[in-house]
């Protein structure tokens, strides 16, 4: 009697034309385009951190020579606040911004250009080298999210010029 319904629900949905985005698995439109794109060096450590991520993200690149290329200019800012009485900072926010474009390497067009980007708060502590440590991590932890952010905009993009 549950299964029956649940139908309705689950003809609605099919009708509604929502699709999986990587649909196919491996062998699907967004994964083999993804596989397709090669992570240009990105300056600095917040750079090879974010190259790193983005690489481990998007796949292996063993299916022949890349198609496109992804570049990638990172703005990373820590900025001081929450002052006390010492005029000494008790907060940092952390913040790291990815300006990334997807180029097409058969003629050297964008094909798409946006940003990424997220931050993070720090307590600063007596100990400087707990505040570096707090300081190195939410820059990994922002690195992988700001992948996160470019992989799904990535896909998004392989995902709507398939469908054309």
């Amino acid at each position: 009697m549950r299964r029956f319904a649940l139908l309705p629900l689950i003809l609605a949905l099919a009708g509604c034309g929502l699709h999986p985005l990587y649909g196919g698995g491996t062998h699907g439109v967004v994964a083999s385009t993804l596989r397709s794109v090669q992570v240009a060096p990105i300056a600095g450590k917040d750079g090879w951190l974010v190259r790193n991520k983005l690489i481990d993200r998007l796949g292996e690149n063993g299916s022949g020579a890349a198609q496109y290329r992804l570049d990638v200019t990172l703005d990373d800012n820590i900025t001081a606040f929450g002052l006390r009485s010492d005029q000494a900072a008790t907060r940092e926010r952390r913040t790291l911004r990815a300006r990334f474009q997807l180029v097409d390497l058969s003629n050297g067009s964008v094909l798409l250009d946006a940003t990424a980007g997220s931050d993070a708060g720090i307590d600063i502590v007596s100990s400087e080298y707990a505040t570096v440590a707090a300081e190195d991590t939410a820059l990994e932890n922002l690195s992988g999210i700001v992948a996160d952010q470019i992989v799904a905009r990535l896909a998004l993009y392989a995902s709507r010029t398939a469908s054309r």
